[in-house]
């Protein structure tokens, strides 16, 4: 038995210290037990009542024998065993205290434990504080505790019946031990002799059962027991907090009041803590109401406990209330109401109590600085993290492992590696690397950073590796795509007897869908399932968050199908990526039934989903939709301001995007790069060169944001659809940074649209070197081309294509009806409704034609007649989806088309025409725009 133990085993005896250990004679008999000689025992010797039970008093000694006399002669065991037999003939019996003393003594120097123990059983009546002497001694000559109980077993066999003192004494020896058989057969002798109303005995049983057989026997326990002491309630109480019975422990508190039963300052911390875990916000002020009826406010732990649960149940004011009141404040008082204000986010409040702290008496520790590190951590001011880091020390403070562990989080997600590799010296150099944690954070930034090798040697230097470690790596390999390595790893894992849990397994499924490769992902899946675990919410959002991301919408929505099926709850990740694949697909139904299950599930005040929900309507033709999303939020983020200002400009509605972009800073927050992409973007789709170049230039001057890729191909589009090509030329070649395949795209586009063959050469010679193998690039020029009538060009492009291989693209087009989706494609098969849909598209042509359409042969590039040119153009797949969707909604409905390509000049004013002749809105999504057509007018202004 530890030092540990044995320590542990001492502060459980601190309820009874109060108590006179005589006080509790034989219930059966209401006389002392019987108690019998070791040596009588042992030799066969016949039984003798030794003593009764009179109070325990100093020794003194008899004038004629005086054991200490014969110390010099005690020898061999033997004549300890002859001095012990010398003792037990002497007839004044008031100095057995010394001789039992002086007999373990000089049993334990001789090795002869079993004696020792059996002189100690059956001696006088024993207290607590002997108890504990005995044990401690025991242990410093190095006795096993187990022979105790065999000791205490054997002697019982024999007939010797023990007090409820020493019955309690050895059941806090099983709980030390684990030893539950010989704990119930003490408990079998207590029913039999009627112990079982001692609530000395019933606390020991309680604690023994609750930690080595289940809380229910417990409970059982308490109950049967009949005479319930306040002691006893306390014990019951904490044994169901410590098994996480939550409820039954606030149950049973509620009974301890009824039956005027106190509860002490430790359990009531206990309860206050456990209210604060499962936000139990009505038990805990009754609890407090509990504290303030019986005076226990002057208790400054208490106290610290009520701030943390009311700040653990978000209700600060009150945590405020309570810390106002307080008289004596200690260290950890401040510690709670910082700690309570940095994790609720209020980072100005936490520090201006810092501050406050630093200015009283009570100076700030390291928990002090820590509190305020995770509160920065939490709410994503990574800066914050670093700068208090090194607050801490100018303040001689000695980062510990805490503190570590929170500067590597936030230099993770800021990328800072160099400043990681500082960290690391120091943990090195303070041997902070024994905390597993610390050491997982390590791991884990050295993935991060792309440097493997690093991360597995950390892991291979960690000494005691738990299975967050083990996780953290082999979600690295996982996530940079390197399953073989993962997968030995967790082989290497159960080899050192540690099993994958279900984090294990749902790394391996994120690592396989964020790759693309779904099918390897739902494999995993399905070993998942012949493991015995059970897919959980994390498995499924991994599946569907991985899907969405490769752009594989249909399979993320699938994905969603089957964790219903199963009954799993979605959480705000899985709503946000489901949101995504409805945005990438434009599926406004399915987007709207997301929006549902957000409401359903209480995830309606997650910024998040708010912001996904504004970039999944735009996308899905519903801006003003988004529009009243976007303005529901309260406190609106950088993310919700950008995605708004893109949905707008995606429209072309760049004036409103620049409006928007004033509001932002007025509300004092500083754009990103993110936030001039989308005002370019609404610059270009509105032709307004002027302000787009007032925007480029100020992401500098003004913002210190270099122009990335993005904005320069912004720059370029807008500068090449406005007819100003030579400069957009002059722009590219004097552009800091290398241009790009969407650099030379953009400017392509421009030239396709003004005709101008000679720069359009120029981009696509650079063009086929970046992007060999994009046939979008071929099509694009062959259709420059074929609009000058330069035939022979199309076909050497076109024989180039055969060469590489390449095919056209195939253009569809689709609308939802019903609930389902309809695809009008140039590759696939036919609509079966292909024929009543081209009678309608001939009567609804010449409807329009009447309204003064003219169709635009200039937008078939073939080398055939203008009649043969027109029909062409009726089977664009765009004409074919509007016109389904006029024949099949009614009630003038929108009409709703998405197109995987820029939508033609002929069927952008076809367009038009329709919504005049119908009088329907028609929502199109073509190319990364949308186009809102209304009246026999378009959103975009003619500008796309």
């Amino acid at each position: 038995m530890s030092s540990s133990q044995f320590q542990s085993f001492t502060d459980k005896r601190v309820p009874f210290h109060h108590l006179n250990p005589y006080s509790f004679p034989n219930p059966q008999t209401h006389m002392p037990p019987r108690s019998y000689s070791p040596i009588s025992l042992s030799l066969g010797m016949p039984d003798t009542q030794l003593f009764s039970s009179t109070p325990f008093s100093p020794p003194r000694f008899s004038p004629c024998f005086h054991p200490l006399d014969n110390l010099g002669e005690i020898r061999t065991l033997n004549s300890v065993r002859e001095l012990h037999a010398q003792m037990l003939k002497t007839p004044n019996k008031g100095s057995f205290v010394t001789m039992d003393g002086s007999m373990i003594r000089y049993y334990f120097e001789f090795g002869d434990f079993i004696s020792a123990i059996k002189v100690f059983f059956v001696g006088f009546a024993r207290n607590y504080f002997l108890w504990n002497s005995f044990l401690e001694e025991f242990e410093s000559f190095g006795g096993d505790p187990h022979e105790i109980l065999v000791v205490f077993m054997g002697l019982h066999k024999k007939g010797v019946e023990f007090d409820s003192k020493a019955l309690t004494v050895v059941l806090k020896i099983c709980l030390i031990l684990m030893e539950l058989w010989v704990g119930l057969e003490i408990h079998a002798c207590m029913v039999k002799r009627g112990l079982n109303v001692d609530s000395h005995l019933s606390c020991a049983l309680i604690n023994l059962y609750e930690k080595c057989w289940s809380i229910d026997c417990a409970n059982q326990v308490f109950h049967e027991t009949p005479h319930k002491e306040n002691f006893l309630w306390n014990t019951i109480v904490i044994a169901n907090l410590r098994s996480e019975r939550w409820g039954n422990a606030l149950e049973l508190f509620r009974s301890m009041q009824s039956s005027y039963a106190k509860a002490t300052a430790g359990t009531i911390v206990k309860l206050l803590q456990a209210c604060g875990k499962i936000r139990a916000l009505n038990e805990g002020k009754q609890i407090h109401g509990y504290v303030l009826k019986f005076g226990l406010v002057s208790n400054t732990l208490i106290c610290n406990s009520i701030i943390s649960m009311y700040s653990k149940n978000n209700r600060l004011k009150l945590a405020r209330a309570v810390f106002d009141s307080m008289e004596d404040r200690n260290l950890s008082s401040w510690n709670s109401i910082i700690s309570s204000y940095a994790a609720e986010g209020c980072l100005n409040d936490a520090l201006d109590f810092f501050q406050e702290l630093k200015s009283s008496s009570i100076k700030p520790d390291i928990i002090t600085w820590n509190s305020l590190l995770s509160g920065h951590l939490l709410q994503g001011s990574y800066e914050m993290v670093l700068t208090n880091f090194r607050s801490l020390q100018s303040a001689g403070f000695k980062p510990d492992s805490c503190s570590v562990t929170s500067a590597l989080q936030a230099i993770i997600e800021l990328g800072f590696f160099s400043f990681g590799k500082q960290i690391h010296g120091y943990i090195m150099r303070n041997k902070l690397d024994y905390d597993v944690y610390v050491c997982t954070s390590l791991v884990d930034m050295y993935i991060k950073n792309d440097c493997l090798d690093k991360a597995q040697s950390v892991f291979h230097y960690t000494k005691s590796k738990n299975i967050c470690a083990w996780n953290s790596l082999i979600s690295g390999y996982s996530f940079k795509g390197q399953f073989i390595d993962a997968e030995k790893l967790m082989n290497q894992m159960e080899e050192e007897g540690i099993e994958p849990d279900l984090v294990t397994w749902n790394s391996l499924v994120s690592g396989y869908s964020m790759w693309g490769r779904s099918e390897e992902a739902l494999a995993v899946i399905n070993r998942i399932k012949n493991l015995g675990f059970t897919p959980n919410v994390v498995s499924w959002t991994a599946m569907i968050s991985g899907s969405s991301q490769n752009e594989n919408y249909w399979d993320a929505l699938q994905f969603f199908s089957q964790m219903q099926a199963e009954n799993v709850k979605p959480n705000s990740t899985t709503i946000c990526s489901l949101l995504r694949a409805c945005a990438g697909l434009s599926l406004l139904k399915r987007g709207e039934e997301i929006h549902c299950f957000s409401m359903k599930f209480g995830f309606l005040d997650d910024i998040y989903i708010a912001t996904a929900l504004i970039d999944m309507y735009s996308k899905a033709g519903k801006l003003k939709v988004a529009h009243e999303v976007f303005m529901r939020i309260q406190e609106k983020t950088l993310p919700c301001w950008n995605c708004i200002m893109m949905g707008y400009a995606t429209y072309g509605h760049g004036e409103e995007v620049m409006m928007l972009f004033a509001n932002m800073c007025e509300t004092g927050i500083r754009p990103d790069a993110i936030t001039f992409t989308a005002l370019l973007s609404g610059c270009k789709n509105s032709g307004l060169v002027d302000e787009g170049w007032k925007y480029f230039d100020r992401m500098m001057t003004d913002y210190n944001i270099i122009p990335r890729i993005e904005h320069y191909s912004c720059m370029v589009d807008l500068l090449g659809k406005a007819g100003f090509l030579d400069e957009a030329l002059d722009f590219i070649q004097t552009m800091p940074i290398k241009p790009d395949a969407s650099i030379w795209g953009a400017l392509l586009a421009s030239c396709r649209i003004h005709k101008d063959i000679n720069l359009a050469e120029i981009a696509a010679r650079n063009l086929f070197k970046l992007e060999l193998y994009n046939s979008g690039n071929y099509i694009s020029m062959m259709n420059i081309y074929s609009s000058l009538n330069k035939w022979e060009d199309v076909e050497h492009l076109r024989d180039s294509m055969i060469a590489l291989g390449l095919e056209r693209l195939d253009v569809w087009s689709w609308t939802q009806v019903n609930q389902t989706i309809h695809v009008f494609s140039t590759k696939g098969k036919p609509h079966p409704e292909e024929g009543e849909i081209y009678f309608e598209l001939y009567q609804l042509i010449s409807e329009i034609q009447k309204l003064g359409y003219v169709p635009d042969v200039s937008c078939v590039y073939q080398n055939i007649d203008d009649n043969e040119k027109e029909k062409v153009l009726l089977s664009h797949t765009e004409k074919l989806a509007m016109t389904y969707g006029l024949m099949k909604t009614k009630g003038g409905s929108p009409i709703r088309v998405v197109k995987n390509t820029r939508i033609c000049h002929d069927c952008h004013t076809a367009a038009k025409y329709i919504s005049l002749a119908r009088n329907r809105e028609i929502f199109l999504g073509a190319g990364g725009r949308f186009h809102h057509f209304m009246n026999g007018k378009c959103s975009c202004n003619d500008c796309w």
